[in-house]
């Protein structure tokens, strides 16, 4: 986790990784009762200047690519997710106070390699941790909503027709298109680490 020290300017064409970690207490978070409520969390979070285009979820903590207006809007829009994240989860756990551990953490992405990094880093993080290996994609993610993979998307991961997505549709270039130039993300990818500017 970052301390507290000036975050750098965020412009409304860069997307940004944010991860947040959650306390000790807070149990794993990978299953699916507790990501039906994040998902729901996710659902409810989409603003107008802030917005959630990709996510994963692991044991105790949270990956996400956003996009957001500027840093106030950034922050405005992280702040409402995770009060809603934290009602939610203390609602289930039947618990109360605190849920995250520290602020969030913020990457600024800046170039169409460092988005494919950042993407793959995020949908493909339960294989980096070693928790999904599989074949098929990871469930405790936003794959069903990712249009990027180079493989077909399996049957039981097209999104349900009717229910509101979880994740917004980018608006950055570097979301939407700009990324692809560095080619698609395999299913069984894992991702090398950290995304860096490139």
């Amino acid at each position: 986790m970052v301390g507290h020290r000036t975050r750098p300017k965020l412009a409304t064409r860069y997307p940004v990784h944010v991860t947040v970690r959650m306390r000790p207490g807070i149990r794993r978070l990978r299953n699916f009762r507790v990501c039906t409520h994040l998902r729901r969390c996710f659902v409810k979070g989409q603003k107008l200047k802030f917005r959630v285009c990709q996510f994963s979820v692991q044991r105790n903590h949270i990956h996400m690519i956003c996009e957001a207006k500027d840093a106030m809007s950034l922050s405005r829009g992280m702040q409402g997710l995770n009060i809603r994240i934290a009602r939610a989860l203390n609602n289930l756990m039947r618990r109360h106070g605190k849920v995250f551990e520290d602020r969030y953490h913020a990457r600024i992405l800046r170039f169409p390699l460092q988005v494919r990094h950042a993407l793959c880093y995020v949908l493909q993080n339960g294989r980096r941790h070693g928790v999904h290996t599989g074949p098929e994609p990871d469930p405790f993610s936003s794959v069903s909503y990712f249009t990027g993979w180079e493989e077909p998307l399996p049957a039981p991961f097209q999104p349900v027709a009717g229910r509101a997505p979880p994740v917004a549709e980018p608006n950055t270039w570097l979301l939407r298109e700009g990324w692809v130039m560095h080619g698609m993300i395999g299913m069984q990818e894992v991702p090398r680490g950290r995304a860096h500017a490139s």
